[in-house]
């Protein structure tokens, strides 16, 4: 486990952040298709909060894209130093996840995000915010459709509808196990909307959810649990009782 706080010079200030978002979302590339379904690697982010205490744990989990066996996966725990606003949340979640992403031991390929990409009110999610920094190809796979509207897809598993903000396509509802509520997947960086849902697909064999946010969800969870011990304090990161400082690489 890597214990990270996030580096000096971030937003610290609604205003600041939306302007760094704006800055961005300059840099998303949508003219990638991405990855094939079913080669190389995927990994699945996903992150846990303590509020009361204020700490985050984030996790990375690679996975085979063709059999979805784990092949790697790392944590780091953190602190919560931008507030819940939405709209906002990749300021709370991305220095950790960079952080875990950076302990990895191999390339995370494909990275799947517990959350949106362009399906955003400023079509700026944590998925595009993370792979803008990373320069990796990013995919958001969310549980709800945040404020936008979606016809029912149809009952089998494959079947999809516009996840639509007025008349624009910001992402689509995909039905990944037959008469199971569907999930919200949007392009996050360097990837194609019709990649990133076959991707969804080929990592749901079974589950409503992807196998990557699966697994993702409950390594962080037990990395949460574990870093604030049976006593529920804050964990530390040296003899000095404080959490060291583990800034992004360059680029980032």
């Amino acid at each position: 486990m890597r214990n990270v706080r996030i580096p000096a010079g971030r937003p610290l200030t609604e205003e600041e952040a939306r302007a760094a978002q704006d800055e961005l979302r300059g840099r998303v590339v949508l003219d990638e298709p991405g990855p094939p379904p079913g080669t190389g690697r995927v990994t699945g982010v996903d992150v846990a909060y303590d509020d009361e205490r204020g700490v985050v744990a984030a996790a990375a989990v690679v996975l085979d894209a063709a059999t979805l066996a784990v092949v790697a996966e790392a944590t780091a725990v953190g602190e919560v130093s931008f507030p819940y606003v939405p709209g906002l949340l990749a300021f709370r979640e991305v220095p950790t996840v960079l952080a875990a992403l950076d302990a990895l031991d191999r390339d995370p390929g494909l990275v799947v995000c517990d959350g949106y990409g362009l399906a955003h009110p400023r079509r700026f999610g944590l998925a595009s915010h993370l792979g803008v920094l990373t320069g990796l190809p990013t995919i958001g796979v969310a549980k709800k459709p945040f404020t936008f509207t979606y016809q029912d897809p149809g009952v089998p598993r494959g079947s999809t509808s516009p996840l639509l903000a007025g008349p624009e396509e910001v992402g689509r509802a995909v039905r990944t196990q037959a008469g199971v509520k569907p999930v919200f997947v949007s392009v996050g960086h360097r990837v194609g909307l019709d990649n990133a849902c076959a991707h969804t697909l080929a990592l749901a064999p079974e589950y409503r959810l992807p196998e990557s946010t699966r697994r993702a969800d409950a390594l962080c969870r037990r990395a949460l649990k574990e870093a604030l011990g049976p006593t529920g304090a804050r964990p530390t990161g040296d003899g000095a009782g404080t959490l060291p400082t583990v800034a992004p690489p360059p680029g980032r």
